[in-house]
């Protein structure tokens, strides 16, 4: 069974920037992505989409500051994070709504999370 693998988490200084990637872990293809945040006690947040074909949205907290992106020909997909503040602190996770694999397709993905945390 396929999964999504984030990467680039870790402690920042508000201010600062992180890169987050997220995979699948075998080779497959990766329709639209979003990238959610949760803090404990609060609601699952959707901060950045995009599209198969590119098209990108954004969470009114993030824009300006987080930009979305792919490398379709590597399959993975990228959340820069800019000017970060101690309230992006949460567990990041890439879903896809959608993975193409050799043995067929899997629907809403989810990967397990890569923590975020913005301190000094």
């Amino acid at each position: 069974q396929v999964q999504l693998v984030e990467s680039g988490g870790g402690l920042v200084q508000p201010g600062g920037s992180l890169r987050l990637s997220c995979a699948a872990s075998t080779n497959a293809r990766i329709y639209a992505v979003g990238w959610h945040r949760q803090t404990p006690g609060k609601q699952r947040e959707l901060v950045a989409q995009i599209t198969s074909g590119g098209t990108t949205d954004y969470a009114d907290s993030v824009k300006g500051r987080f930009t979305i992106s792919r490398d379709n020909a590597n399959n993975t997909v990228y959340l820069q994070m800019n000017s970060l503040k101690p309230e992006d602190t949460a567990v990041y996770y890439c879903t896809a709504d959608r993975i193409q694999t050799v043995t067929g397709y899997y629907f809403g993905v989810w990967g397990q999370g890569t923590q975020v945390t913005v301190s000094s």
